[in-house]
């Protein structure tokens, strides 16, 4: 990723952050760290990477948008396997998105999986493009703002950050897998009690 940065700068970032946005299983964020981090080190200007990144956000989004408006379900369903949406997924990120709407936008940003699925499933369930082009730039802005800024103050110390952060990833994703069902069965157990009432 460095390589690539140092050697395309802000398109390499730019790039990156578009196609992933638009549905192609890139890494975004880590292009941002890089940039950043880059940037920290007097390579590049901050300002112009965050801008780079936030631009290529939205108008990555909006394709995304636009590709889901024109193609609909039966696009998802047709090229979805090769990104990893199967029809079960496809279902349950429609109905909730169709559920929370505006909310799913934003938070989408900071979440693996939605964060390139946002735009086309968006525009799949209809929501007015007005709508989300609004929602969507806030969580760009909060997105870049908070990698691009973690990126900019790690500076020349990115590659022992990186190691670090390593050695802790197994025991961060064992605690979020057991957060994650303790929410379901919490959420289960809260609907038998509803039922039985």
């Amino acid at each position: 990723m460095l390589e690539l940065i140092d050697r395309f700068g802000y398109f390499g970032i730019g790039g990156i952050v578009l196609v992933e946005s638009f549905g192609v299983p890139a890494p975004g964020e880590t292009a941002i760290i890089a940039g950043s981090a880059y940037a920290g080190s007097g390579h590049l200007s901050i300002v112009a990477v965050a801008i780079t990144a936030f631009c290529a956000a939205v108008i990555g989004d909006s394709i995304g948008y636009w590709i889901g408006r024109r193609g609909g379900r039966p696009l998802a369903q047709r090229f979805g396997r090769y990104v990893r949406l199967t029809p079960e997924r496809f279902d349950r990120v429609e109905g909730f998105m169709s559920r929370q709407g505006p909310k799913i936008v934003v938070v989408a940003r900071f979440v693996e999986g939605l964060r390139q699925f946002n735009g086309i499933v968006a525009g799949i369930t209809g929501m007015p493009f007005h709508k989300f082009l609004g929602w969507n730039a806030l969580g760009a802005a909060l997105w870049v703002g908070a990698w691009s800024t973690g990126g900019y103050f790690a500076g020349d110390h990115i590659e022992e950050i990186s190691k670090g952060i390593s050695k802790y990833l197994v025991v961060a994703a064992g605690a979020a897998v057991l957060l994650v069902i303790a929410y379901v069965w919490w959420r289960r157990r809260r609907k038998k009690r509803l039922t039985a009432a």
